[in-house]
């Protein structure tokens, strides 16, 4: 059901580690909406570096200042959690056109699971184009700076992380 009062969004990811990316979505989406939820879940394509706890802590650290901003972990399906917080939509940030076409798919299916919930595409500053948790992985494995490619707030605890 449509919520007049205020206005919910989750932004939903794994978010190992959180990236500049990451917290430039998460403040846009801030602005949008009266209240964001970071949902952080475990992906089973993925080998996470970090416990779903761990991404929590760090994520919190990050957006402290945010007042409308909180941060979740959650598993199973994402329209389930979306419905279980209130939320009006789902927030996903898009890089390149590889990113829109398999989010393009996602959000048609949670319409067809539910046709209340909106999904909306913030596009990534130009600058975090290429930036993915993924490359900031592999860079700080072999010891490459990550500095500029996820908040100075916790370069030191993945850094810590990967030795």
């Amino acid at each position: 059901m449509f919520n007049s009062s205020k206005k919910i969004a989750v932004y939903p990811g794994s978010f190992d580690p959180l990236t500049n990316g990451h917290l430039d979505i998460i403040h846009r989406a801030s602005k949008l909406f009266d209240h964001l939820i970071v949902g952080v879940l475990t992906n089973s394509a993925k080998s996470p570096i970090f416990t779903k706890e761990e991404r929590v802590e760090l994520i919190r650290k990050c957006t402290s200042e945010y007042e409308n901003v909180e941060v979740k972990m959650f598993d199973g399906l994402l329209v389930d959690f979306v419905r279980e917080n209130k939320a009006v939509a789902i927030i996903k940030g898009l890089r390149a056109v590889s990113d829109y076409e398999y989010e393009l798919q996602m959000a048609a299916l949670n319409k067809h699971i539910d046709h209340e919930i909106e999904t909306v595409f913030l596009m990534a500053d130009i600058q975090n184009s290429f930036l993915s948790s993924s490359i900031v992985k592999e860079l700080a494995k072999n010891g490459g700076n990550i500095k500029g490619l996820v908040p100075d707030k916790i370069i030191d605890d993945i850094m810590k992380k990967m030795y």
